[in-house]
């Protein structure tokens, strides 16, 4: 199954934020950090993972009594994937309108407005 085919679920897709951002981690590391933000039993963490290993999402080093577990999905292909699906799904496939609604619902902070305009600013350059 390719990237494009692979739709994490909320659960799936909490775990590979962890995996992501730590980098290859066992299922104690895993549950840890889920626990620490909302209820989760460490067989269910266990249990997504598994699944997730049948799915194609992650693979799980088992050379060690301890498995180790590793993202296959890239964190950005992921990411414009479920873009590319809420863009269509929810605003027409207007990334305006997008945009507008994630600005609105939240407060952006200033780095990330500058860090929007010299997106633009380098879009427009390449886009002319």
């Amino acid at each position: 199954m390719s990237e494009h085919q692979i739709k994490p679920t909320d659960s799936e897709l909490e775990i590979l934020q962890i995996i992501w951002k730590r980098g290859p981690s066992t299922v104690r590391q895993i549950h840890d950090i889920l626990s620490a933000k909302k209820d989760a039993g460490y067989t269910t963490t266990l249990k997504l993972l598994q699944i997730m290993v049948l799915k194609g999402i992650v693979t799980a080093d088992k050379s060690f009594r301890t498995h180790t577990y590793y993202a296959v999905l890239k964190e950005e292909e992921t990411q414009k994937n479920l873009i590319d699906k809420l863009l269509s799904m929810a605003f027409g496939g207007s990334a305006s309108k997008l945009v507008m609604s994630a600005l609105g619902n939240s407060k952006p902070r200033p780095e990330e407005i500058e860090e929007l305009r010299n997106f633009i600013k380098n879009w427009e350059d390449r886009n002319p």
